[in-house]
């Protein structure tokens, strides 16, 4: 059997392996600012002997939003500062980043014990409390745009900090963690291997009830929360998942059952509650076949934060990549409109293109994931893929293409930077659609007037 101590570097080894660490080699460059992550001493109560690291980009929004980045197990602040894209995205709107750093040995977070699962209780949350108001005190910082975010540990401390501080976090997102309370021990110990190992099963009015405990007698607004975790999670298991969202939606007073469900990407299923728009109350993306070392989408946290409120960049930072292969972004890609004049195009020999075409259906919705394969000995400029969608399926939305009509015999036809497709080389694009029951593919594709085989 593992010892605690290796049990607790099991939740950032991966991590820190991957590219997480200080000095490692980053799949992202760090922020390109002037600006500098800076050691903040003397901050205010600090129970448990953290260390706090300040990031404050060249331009300050006039009021800016503040987010506390925690880190994994093994971890530190600096290490999510270098490895993480929070701190480029700050540089492009304007608000401020904490980076709490851990002191005891195992470099992990106190999410365990009952001084941390309590307001003002002592411990590692009181630390991160009094760095929030360090930064207070010194910038407008604006108090309805104040957040938190980590992963592994960190995921875990972001739970507990909306728990224990509703009234000062206005949302969280958590990589791979657990429920508050969760990891809960009264022995001393860091580690709960019930929790880990997803064998902490509560109804949503139990977990609901660990949160309100933490702060008995508030009646404010709870926050708004996002999770994030691997279906192949195995430190802490994928039960933790559907644990999170019991909570936080009994917290809010919601429905278990969704509004909106939908496939940002192949593999990942994303389901929110209490709206269905980008800043539901409730949002939580499920990773099909995902480990523990989960890429952390800085992106569309602070997407769901809202504080990419100032005009946004001309392209997405992709997501801090963890896994040696870089995922696609969640977020599509956005789609150009045709031209008036369609560009002149290669048709390809009758049998030269290859079509694959994944179906990923829920209720009364489905993504289509389509990919185009020039199979032929020349290259491919400006493409139109025609097919007949079956009865009943209306396109929603679609990207790296445009798709005309939404319905019936569809032709999708390329966007700027995919209009040229090389000898054997591919194009992938995809739409979101309504059904009526019917989620069958098109019988056939014609890719520029010729007939294309399937895969």
């Amino acid at each position: 059997m593992l010892s605690r101590r290796s049990r607790l570097r099991l939740l950032g080894a991966a991590l820190a392996a991957a590219g997480l660490a200080v000095g490692a080699a980053l799949a992202v460059p760090g922020p390109a600012s002037a600006a500098a992550l800076t050691e903040v001493t003397n901050f205010g109560a600090n129970p448990s002997n953290l260390r706090m690291y300040l990031y404050v980009p060249d331009t300050v929004a006039a009021r800016p939003g503040l987010l506390v980045v925690n880190h994994y197990c093994t971890g530190s602040g600096p290490a999510m500062y270098s490895g993480t894209q929070f701190a480029a995205l700050a540089d492009r709107y304007g608000y401020i980043v904490v980076y709490p750093s851990v002191t005891r040995s195992s470099k992990c977070f106190d999410v365990s014990s009952p001084q941390a699962l309590r307001r003002d209780g002592g411990s590692d949350p009181v630390g991160i409390k009094s760095m929030v108001d360090y930064v207070r005190q010194r910038y407008p910082v604006d108090a309805q745009r104040i957040f938190t975010t980590g992963t592994s540990s960190g995921a875990m401390m972001t739970n507990v900090l909306l728990g224990d501080y509703p009234d000062v976090f206005r949302a969280g997102a958590a990589f791979a963690g657990v429920p508050f309370g969760c990891f809960a021990t009264t022995n001393g110990s860091e580690w709960n291997s019930e929790c880990a190992n997803g064998q902490v099963l509560k109804t949503p009015q139990q977990w609901g009830d660990l949160v309100r405990n933490a702060y008995p007698g508030y009646t404010g607004p709870r926050p708004r929360m996002q999770i994030w975790h691997g279906t192949n999670d195995e430190t802490l298991r994928y039960p933790n998942f559907g644990e999170q969202i019991d909570q936080w939606t009994n917290v809010n007073g919601l429905s278990q059952t969704p509004a909106y469900t939908d496939s940002p990407q192949a593999g990942y299923t994303r389901t929110r509650y209490g709206g269905t728009g980008g800043t539901a109350t409730v949002e939580a993306i499920s990773m099909q076949g995902v480990t523990h070392n989960l890429p952390v989408d800085a992106a569309q946290a602070i997407r769901f934060f809202g504080l990419d409120s100032t005009t946004p960049p001309t392209t997405t930072p992709p997501p801090t990549t963890v896994p040696p292969t870089t995922p696609p972004p969640t977020t599509p890609p956005p789609t150009t409109p045709p031209p008036t004049t369609a560009p002149p195009t290669t048709p390809p020999p009758s049998g030269a293109c290859r079509v694959g075409y994944v179906v990923n259906a829920w209720n009364n919705g489905l993504t289509a994931a389509v990919t185009i394969t020039n199979t032929s000995t020349t290259a491919i400029n400006g493409w139109n893929l025609a097919f007949t969608l079956p009865g009943g399926q209306t396109i929603t939305g679609g990207w790296n293409a445009t798709y005309s009509p939404s319905s019936g015999a569809v032709t999708a036809r390329n966007v700027s930077y995919n209009a040229s497709v090389p000898p054997g080389g591919s194009v992938d694009i995809g739409f979101q659609a309504t059904h009526n029951g019917n989620t069958g593919r098109p019988a056939s594709f014609t890719l520029n007037g010729s007939t294309c085989t399937t895969a």
